[in-house]
């Protein structure tokens, strides 16, 4: 029995021995410099990796202050927490998210203090890499940085040799409640979780050259909520200068991107807000011991009666203007955009609430008759017409397919590009339209559909995509856009101007097209 204490003794002492420079180059460890202190992180494949990187600080309606620097090694192995949400199908605004294949949500742990960031590089050099920041969607209510396994930035950062930024911040009721009416320290409480996204691309701005980055070489892009994140920010002086070009994919939205609300509707929900809670507005610093759910909740109802969604305010400090309507920012005249949306977006998406049935019953398994008669019940008098401008802008389509075509965002994403074209700097366009061959091919191109192709992560995403060659050859090339506009500002094709309608059509065969479905937008807007 001694001689086994000695020798587990023994053995302790040898692995206390050994010292922390020789830990932290063993191998597949990644240790980085950053302005507060070190990061360890990890090497998977060639691609070193940071997750849950702390950007900043917060307490619950205030705004986000820089981190303290440490002595020692942080180690930045797990994802860091998501802002707080509804994780209830009957409580999200999105409740399709729990039934569509692709939305399985993944949940982390939720924290007001969820300003934190994750890092893709291959490698911690002065290579001088492109930098792609994404902003996830979900509006200003919902998401996270890692919500969808095809948010991973690895395979992007590794085709591309660039560097994958995704961040967490601050939604909803705690990044977006306007007090500002009741209090000096709440006067920015409205865009909090714009100012967390700021002190983000601040961090990126001051550290990613320890990551092999470039900072003067910044591109931001984002889907959904993120779109309207990216072009909200471009409205905000806060953020000149921490970006350099961006990617807008379907977030052109009114309320929520192209246009925002002003104070008198902002501070009308927190006026309901408080009364729901039953708080008097003289004791508004109590609003921090609310449970969250409670939070939610009132301002969901607050909401409703509003009948507006979560979005940052126009409060003429933080964001003086609407981003889009009445024009760009000055300071943003020389950053190029690429913008657009997929075919169908959210048009599609209520047959995902019964996929057993509408797998089956589509318009992929419809005879001549059956399409007819649906086209007629859905335009009247001007099927015929719809149906030929239809299938002239689409050709390799079929006449069923005109019955989903979405107006809201494609017509957000002209707006956008029209209006930013007014700007010396280029302005692409693009259009996704590959169907999803799953399940008989009912839900089409869905809102989300080109993300897998965007971060070239088709096998993550197999149940999907279905996989296959010709998925990945479109990855291929969507992933390769992505990163030459990164790169150069070009992603390869014609510049978009109002008289060309220079349109890349992403399908089986991309192809570039000029004003491809103006005759169609016109007759479905009619």
């Amino acid at each position: 029995m001694k001689k086994l204490f000695a020798l587990s003794f023994m053995i302790v002492i040898a692995l206390c021995s050994v010292s922390s420079a020789e830990i932290l180059a063993g191998p597949g460890i990644a240790v980085a410099e950053t302005e507060n202190g070190k990061l360890q992180g990890f090497i998977r494949d060639g691609i070193y990796t940071y997750h849950g990187v702390q950007y900043a600080t917060a307490e619950p309606f205030m705004p986000p202050v820089k981190v303290s620097s440490w002595d020692g090694v942080k180690l930045a192995l797990n994802y860091g927490p998501m802002s707080p949400q509804s994780i209830k199908p009957e409580d999200d605004m999105f409740p399709v998210h729990y039934y569509w294949p692709l939305w399985e949500g993944r949940n982390y742990p939720q924290d007001n203090s969820c300003q934190n960031l994750n890092i893709w590089t291959s490698g911690l050099d002065d290579a001088k890499r492109p930098v792609m920041i994404w902003l996830h969607g979900g509006g200003f209510q919902a998401g996270s940085s890692l919500a969808e396994d095809v948010y991973r930035g690895e395979n992007l950062a590794r085709k591309g040799d660039v560097v994958v930024v995704s961040l967490n911040h601050r939604l909803n009721v705690l990044g977006f409640l306007d007090l500002s009416a009741y209090g000096e320290k709440y006067k920015y409480s409205g865009n909090l979780g714009m100012m967390d996204i700021v002190a983000a691309l601040e961090w990126v701005r001051d550290n990613i050259s320890h990551f092999g980055g470039d900072p003067s070489n910044v591109t931001l892009f984002g889907q959904s909520g993120g779109g309207a994140k990216i072009l909200t920010l471009m409205a905000m002086p806060s953020a000149k200068g921490l970006f350099h070009k961006v990617i807008e994919q379907s977030g052109a939205v009114q309320m929520m991107g192209i246009t925002l609300p002003d104070q008198k509707i902002s501070r009308r929900v927190a006026e309901l807000v408080l009364a729901d809670l039953g708080i008097d507005p003289a004791n508004v610093d109590s609003l921090k011991d609310v449970p969250f759910e409670r939070l939610d909740m009132a301002g969901k109802k607050a909401l409703a009666e509003v009948k507006i969604s979560w979005a940052p305010v126009k409060d003429g400090d933080i964001i003086p203007k609407d981003p889009v309507k009445g024009g760009f920012s000055d300071w943003a005249k020389d950053i190029p955009l690429m913008a657009g949306s997929v075919l169908n977006e959210w048009i599609s998406v209520p047959l995902v609430v019964n996929m057993a049935e509408n797998q089956s019953d589509n318009k992929n398994f419809w005879d001549e008759a059956k399409t007819s008669a649906k086209l007629r019940e859905r335009f009247g008098d001007k099927a015929d017409k719809v149906t030929a401008a239809f299938l002239k802008a689409y050709p390799w389509k079929k006449a069923g397919d005109s019955l989903y075509v979405d107006t809201r965002l494609r017509l957000g994403a002209i707006e956008t590009l029209n209006t930013k074209a007014k700007q010396p700097a280029p302005v692409y366009a693009y259009i996704f339209t590959w169907e999803t061959p799953i399940m008989g091919g009912y839900a089409m191109a869905y809102h989300c559909s080109e993300l897998p192709f965007v971060f070239n992560n088709i096998a993550l995403s197999e149940k999907t995509t279905g996989g296959g060659e010709k998925s990945q050859a479109l990855a291929d090339k969507m992933s390769q856009a992505w990163i030459d506009f990164a790169r150069t500002g070009n992603p390869g094709w014609e510049a978009y101007t109002p008289e060309n309608g220079a349109t890349m059509i992403f399908d089986d065969v991309p192809v570039l097209s000029n004003h491809h479905d103006a005759e169609l937008l016109k007759l479905l807007t009619e």
